[in-house]
């Protein structure tokens, strides 16, 4: 049974492009590179949520032209949930 973990927190590289922009996420206790976390999804190790606009949504592994990347499912919530979570220390 996968644990589930909050990401309340983010690293974002200097690209632009939303799809490449996260380099690893954060919560209470953890802190996982992109690869960590999105293959802690596909092995069933984890399964991620955050917050935003007063709704939780649940963190997905997506993929975009050949590579893949997190997202939330859609909550109808802008900005990306994920990117405008605040930086880890």
């Amino acid at each position: 049974m996968a644990v589930r973990l909050e990401i309340t927190c983010i690293v974002k590289t200097d690209r632009n492009n939303p799809h490449e922009r996260i380099q690893s996420v954060g919560g209470n206790g953890f802190q996982y590179s992109l690869n960590d976390a999105l293959r802690r999804i596909e092995i069933g190790a984890n399964e991620f949520w955050t917050r935003g606009g007063g709704k939780i949504a649940d963190v997905i592994v997506a993929t975009h032209e050949g590579n893949k990347y997190l997202k939330t499912v859609n909550d109808g919530v802008h900005p990306n949930n994920l990117l405008a979570l605040p930086t880890c220390t």
